[in-house]
């Protein structure tokens, strides 16, 4: 693509595997590898499934330098372009969008903003994906700088996108309560998981010794200690209910900003012996350790999918998660959804370990619904949207 500056633009019809090339620049400047959660894995699962499906969209990554090098996977698949920041500064991203990508892409025949913002500019038609809007349910967990950024940033961005896409129904839901979106312009695209997730696992028993785990039994929560993902309620939990002293909870991800509090209620607690904490593992250590664990358990108060509860499904491991509607949707009767009580919770191992065969074999079928192929498909349902709404 040439740099231009158009006035005006006409995208192309997205009609089949051999219609035109429909030139699809992807911004991914706000994804900072290992620090934007889940967000990061949706996009990358979604571009990956998208390269198995015979489309005309031939997409082209703008991302940081850190993001080239973390996934060779899609530079295998897809041209990258690497802008000169290093995706930290929130100021310094915005100015790289309205600048540095503007000049790079606005040849294109759509944009697709990842991050759940746009900039300001531009007259390429946009897709933009919004992956949860925390700030309207838990505006407290936000710094206030991010919050007055967040209330202007997306609604401006709503209204200047094509189609807005989104990971779960009842995120879907809240962008057409909150905007007023027409509901034909917001499209689910869920989240999908590798059919090989967990193949280059090390053995249960070699990850048992590396992490120090012992021979009893096992529970994860990978998540970072952002205050909405409610390690708290966790440890609390195991202080007062799950008792076995055997138990070992291995708490993975890096640190958010309720690490400090998690970090003091694990001693307040007297869980030191009982709660391992690797942090950020490698992504097939993560896989091994779920699947050998006896459930995942996940606690968390706001989600807009929830993607360590169909990678455990997929994995064959029990699920125990809080009833937030997001996870209700995603796991469905597969796993145990239970309302945010310590007392509720109470009896969730024993339920698990007497339903264990059940658990896994309905967790497995329910995942299968969440496969890359099937993101990349309705990732390319949204662009020929995205096209045809911006002609």
């Amino acid at each position: 693509m040439t740099p231009t500056d158009p006035t005006t633009h006409t995208p192309r019809t997205a009609t089949g595997a051999s219609a035109v090339p429909i030139e699809v620049a992807v911004n991914l400047l706000w994804c900072v590898p290992g620090d934007v959660g889940g967000s990061e894995q949706y996009l990358v699962r979604q571009l990956l499934g998208l390269a198995s499906h015979p489309t005309p969209f031939v997409p082209t990554l703008y991302c940081l330098p850190s993001f080239v090098d973390a996934h060779p996977e899609l530079a295998s698949l897809y041209p990258m372009q690497a802008a000169p920041i290093t995706g930290t500064s929130r100021p310094r991203r915005v100015l790289a969008e309205h600048t540095w990508l503007r000049r790079r892409t606005s040849d294109a025949d759509l944009v697709h903003h990842g991050g759940g913002t746009t900039p300001t500019v531009g007259r390429t038609p946009i897709l933009l994906t919004i992956h949860d809007l925390q700030y309207l349910t838990h505006p407290e967990y936000l710094t206030p700088t991010k919050r007055r950024y967040l209330e202007r940033a997306i609604p401006r961005s709503v209204g200047r996108a094509a189609v807005v896409a989104v990971p779960t129904e009842y995120v879907r839901t809240t962008v057409i309560d909150a905007y007023g979106v027409d509901a034909d312009r917001v499209r689910v695209v869920p989240h999908g998981v590798e059919s090989t997730l967990g193949a280059d696992a090390p053995s249960a028993s070699d990850l048992r010794h590396d992490y120090g785990l012992g021979n009893g039994p096992m529970i994860v929560y990978p998540a970072i200690t952002h205050p909405h993902k409610n390690h708290r309620f966790l440890l609390e939990v195991m202080a007062r209910r799950w008792t076995d002293p055997d138990l070992r909870l291995v708490l993975l991800g890096g640190r958010g900003a309720a690490e400090a509090e998690v970090a003091t209620d694990i001693v307040r607690l007297g869980l030191e012996g009982r709660v391992i904490r690797p942090g950020r593992v490698p992504d097939a250590h993560r896989d091994g350790l779920i699947a050998a664990a006896d459930a995942l358990v996940f606690p968390s108060q706001y989600e807009g999918f929830g993607a360590p509860a169909v990678e455990a499904m997929a994995l064959g491991t029990p699920v125990i998660c809080s009833d937030q509607p997001a996870l209700a949707e995603v796991v469905g009767d597969a796993g145990l959804v239970l309302p945010l009580d310590v007392d509720v919770w109470a009896d969730a191992l024993d339920t698990v370990a007497a339903r264990a065969d059940e658990m896994c074999s309905a967790g497995r079928t329910r995942a299968r619904a969440f496969s890359i192929e099937r993101s990349g498909a309705e990732l390319a349902a949204a662009y020929d949207l995205t096209v045809r709404i911006g002609r």
